[in-house]
């Protein structure tokens, strides 16, 4: 009798895929940026530099950058505990791609948008 084979998933074997997609969404990238810029920081803190985030979403982002080692988190046995938040080596080592990322987007945002505006006149043009 042959045993059956499991395929892995294009996200789980092409690296760039996998990372990307665990840290790939805006609030990921985000939270990283806030992190960059302010260090240590509290969850209820985060929430208010990030004002257009869920307490939900927020602790889930959370959640999946430290499973990844770009967050730490660091909980102090005091009464309220508290609870922070900071970038790890690797975490910060990301930064720097972001804001290349930023850059790009920023020098290139102009032109998409046309090209959007364009491509949309388009379509509504064939319908």
């Amino acid at each position: 009798m042959k045993k059956k084979v499991e395929k892995n998933s294009i996200i789980e074997i092409c690296p760039v895929r996998n990372v990307i997609a665990r840290f790939g969404n805006k609030w990921a990238l985000l939270v990283i940026l806030v992190l960059s810029e302010s260090g240590q920081t509290r969850f209820n803190q985060l929430g208010k530099m990030i004002p257009d985030i869920s307490t939900k979403v927020l602790a889930n982002t959370l959640r999946v950058l430290e499973a990844d080692k770009l967050v730490k988190r660091t909980v102090f046995p005091e009464v309220p505990i508290r609870v922070e938040y900071e970038l790890t080596e690797t975490g910060r080592t990301l930064v720097p791609i972001i804001g290349m990322l930023t850059e790009w987007a920023q020098q290139n945002m102009p032109s998409i948008l046309r090209s959007r505006r364009k491509y949309e006149a388009a379509q509504h043009a064939t319908a």
